[in-house]
């Protein structure tokens, strides 16, 4: 391959100049023709620390092999990972959404620093699949993402938030200890990430619809020959990139950002994508609205019969063909731009083109158009006095559209928790959890826990909870996160009492509380910033840097 053609590690190893650097990757396994080679980075999030990630390091040996074998010189290294489902309603959880900043800080250092000329990445849990495409849209060099894949279900089709929820049925008292110990020794058999539409899923998905990522990518399970197969054939698709000199700032744009979410809205995906996307708009310096997420939604309908709000899993899906079978029939109903470029070199129309036409009448899993799920998107953009720069709701319909209630106000998770255990949140009651923002946790972390626990003791439909937090892609029941202004910056959030009532409007995208102007401003004036929980360290870094949810939460601006 030409000099041309490796635009930026010919500048590390060519010329009388850079014997030292030939010498030091002499060490690591390079031959003298292999400084003639486009070089592949590898970025592989393989951790023992989670099974989400305990495969990847195969995947990345896989990608390696494939990529060698087409002319190129692969080279792997690692970042970190952390789990959501470890560290979920613990203070560790303050460091997950962190993770995504530093996943893709030390993916752009590696990369930069060592002058790859194309970039693959493999990513697990919902953190490192954003922050590896945030990476390679800032680097802006030939790149693939490919995902690590779902997990096999538990017994009788458990997963990890069935753990979570029989956490809450214990505590009424509806299952016995033993019930308990069997649903957490057999909810997660092994490698891969959560089944269901949660987030890791919802972003893995979304990203073959930007074209990030090869065909069936999102739905070829962790523990598959397909997965192995897809790995060993990256090769070829990153060389063609690097030939062609096809970027990410190529294949994400505004128009396949749009296909990105009109997916994630019919699949019925995570709240979290919000933050994934805005993030992921700013790294490709394409500046997303939180509201055009709103016009997303108004103009697509919910399809999916897919946990949590069904009762499918991805590995359903995968048998009836995956995510290309729900784009295709997107596609012929003109829900999608088929033009867009993507990682194979074509469009997504020509994709597809080999797809025979869908006929969604043969299952419940996709619904047709002419029948949905519900008639629009199940993320609702919500603004009002709670949340003057706007909140991101979760509204299936089947939990309705409307509530309205008297406040129960807590000021941490924690406090939250104790008080469903024992019984003290009621039929009726908008449950207000604050100081859990990107500030304020800091961190941001998700309320699985607590909106499991009103699961479990069977208040799903009788209870509404609002956070300046967020939720994991496991959250199911009339719930709103990402408020903004944050209860640590002095929103509205910060000044809500015990009984103030609380309405939440989804078909007005409205969210308020029903206390004057006057009364809200007498508050604020009496109301004290608390201190700090962190003054030193990352979590001390991150809120003294980080944007607020309505701008993705990132921490370059």
């Amino acid at each position: 391959m030409s000099k041309d053609k490796r635009k930026y590690s010919s500048e590390i190893v060519d010329g009388v100049e850079q014997p030292p650097s030939r010498a030091m990757l002499r060490a690591v396994g390079f031959e003298s023709e292999d400084f003639n080679k486009p070089q592949v980075g590898i970025a592989s999030t393989w951790s023992m620390v989670t099974p989400c990630n305990m495969h990847i390091n195969q995947l990345a040996e896989s990608a390696a092999s494939g990529a060698d074998s087409v002319g190129s010189k692969s080279v792997i290294f690692n970042t970190i990972t952390v789990s959501d489902g470890i560290s979920m309603g613990t203070k560790g959880m303050r460091y997950s959404l962190i993770s995504r900043e530093v996943i893709a800080d030390s993916i752009e250092t590696v990369v930069g620093g060592q002058g790859f000329d194309g970039l693959i990445t493999i990513g697990g849990c919902d953190k490192n699949m954003p922050a590896c495409v945030m990476a390679m849209a800032r680097l802006n060099r030939p790149s693939i993402f490919v995902y690590g894949g779902s997990i096999k279900p538990g017994s009788n089709r458990t997963d990890v938030v069935s753990v979570f929820e029989a956490v809450g049925k214990h505590s009424e008292g509806a299952i016995s200890d033993i019930e308990l110990l069997d649903i957490e020794s057999t909810a997660i058999p092994g490698p891969g990430s959560c089944g269901g539409m949660y987030t890791a899923n919802t972003m893995a998905s979304a990203i073959e619809a930007l074209g990030m990522s090869l065909p069936y990518n999102s739905s070829n399970p962790a523990i598959s020959n397909e997965k192995i197969n897809e790995c060993t054939e990256i090769g070829k698709s990153i060389k063609n990139l690097i030939e062609k000199d096809i970027k990410p700032s190529d294949i994400v744009t505004k128009k396949s950002l749009e296909n990105a979410l009109r997916l994630i809205t019919v699949l019925g995906g995570s709240t979290n994508a919000v933050l994934h996307f805005l993030a992921i708009s700013r790294a490709a310096n394409l500046d997303l609205s939180i509201d055009y997420f709103q016009e997303i939604s108004d103009s697509t309908p919910y399809l999916a019969n897919l946990k949590p709000s069904g009762k499918y899993l991805m590995k359903d899906l995968h048998k009836i063909g995956g995510v290309p079978y729900v784009l295709k029939y997107m596609l012929e109903n003109k829900m999608l731009h088929g033009d867009c470029l993507t990682v194979t070199g074509n469009t997504l129309e020509e994709n597809l083109s080999k797809i025979k036409s869908p006929d969604v009448s043969l299952n419940d899993l996709i619904f047709p158009i002419s029948n949905p799920i519900k008639n629009t998107g199940h993320i609702q953009i919500l603004k009002g006095n709670l949340a003057e720069d706007g909140c991101v709701a979760k509204i299936t319909g089947k939990e309705g559209l409307i509530f309205s209630g008297p406040a129960k106000v807590f000021n941490s998770e924690f406090e939250c928790l104790s008080a469903i255990k024992n019984s003290e949140v009621s039929k009726g009651d908008v449950v207000v959890i604050r100081y859990e923002g990107p500030k304020g946790g800091p961190g941001m972390p998700e309320m699985l826990k607590p909106t499991s626990a009103i699961m479990g003791a069977g208040l799903g439909k009788e209870v509404a909870l609002i956070t300046d937090g967020r939720f994991s892609g496991g959250t199911h029941g009339f719930v709103v996160g990402h408020i903004v202004p944050e209860a640590f910056e002095g929103g509205t959030i910060a000044i809500v009492e015990n009984g103030d009532i609380i309405t939440i409007d989804s078909e007005k995208n409205k969210i308020f509380v029903d206390i004057s102007d006057k009364e809200i401003i007498n508050r604020k004036e009496k109301w004290k910033q608390p201190d700090l929980k962190i003054k030193k360290g990352i979590l001390y870094k991150y809120l003294k840097s980080v944007s607020n949810a309505s701008n993705g939460c990132v921490t370059d601006e």
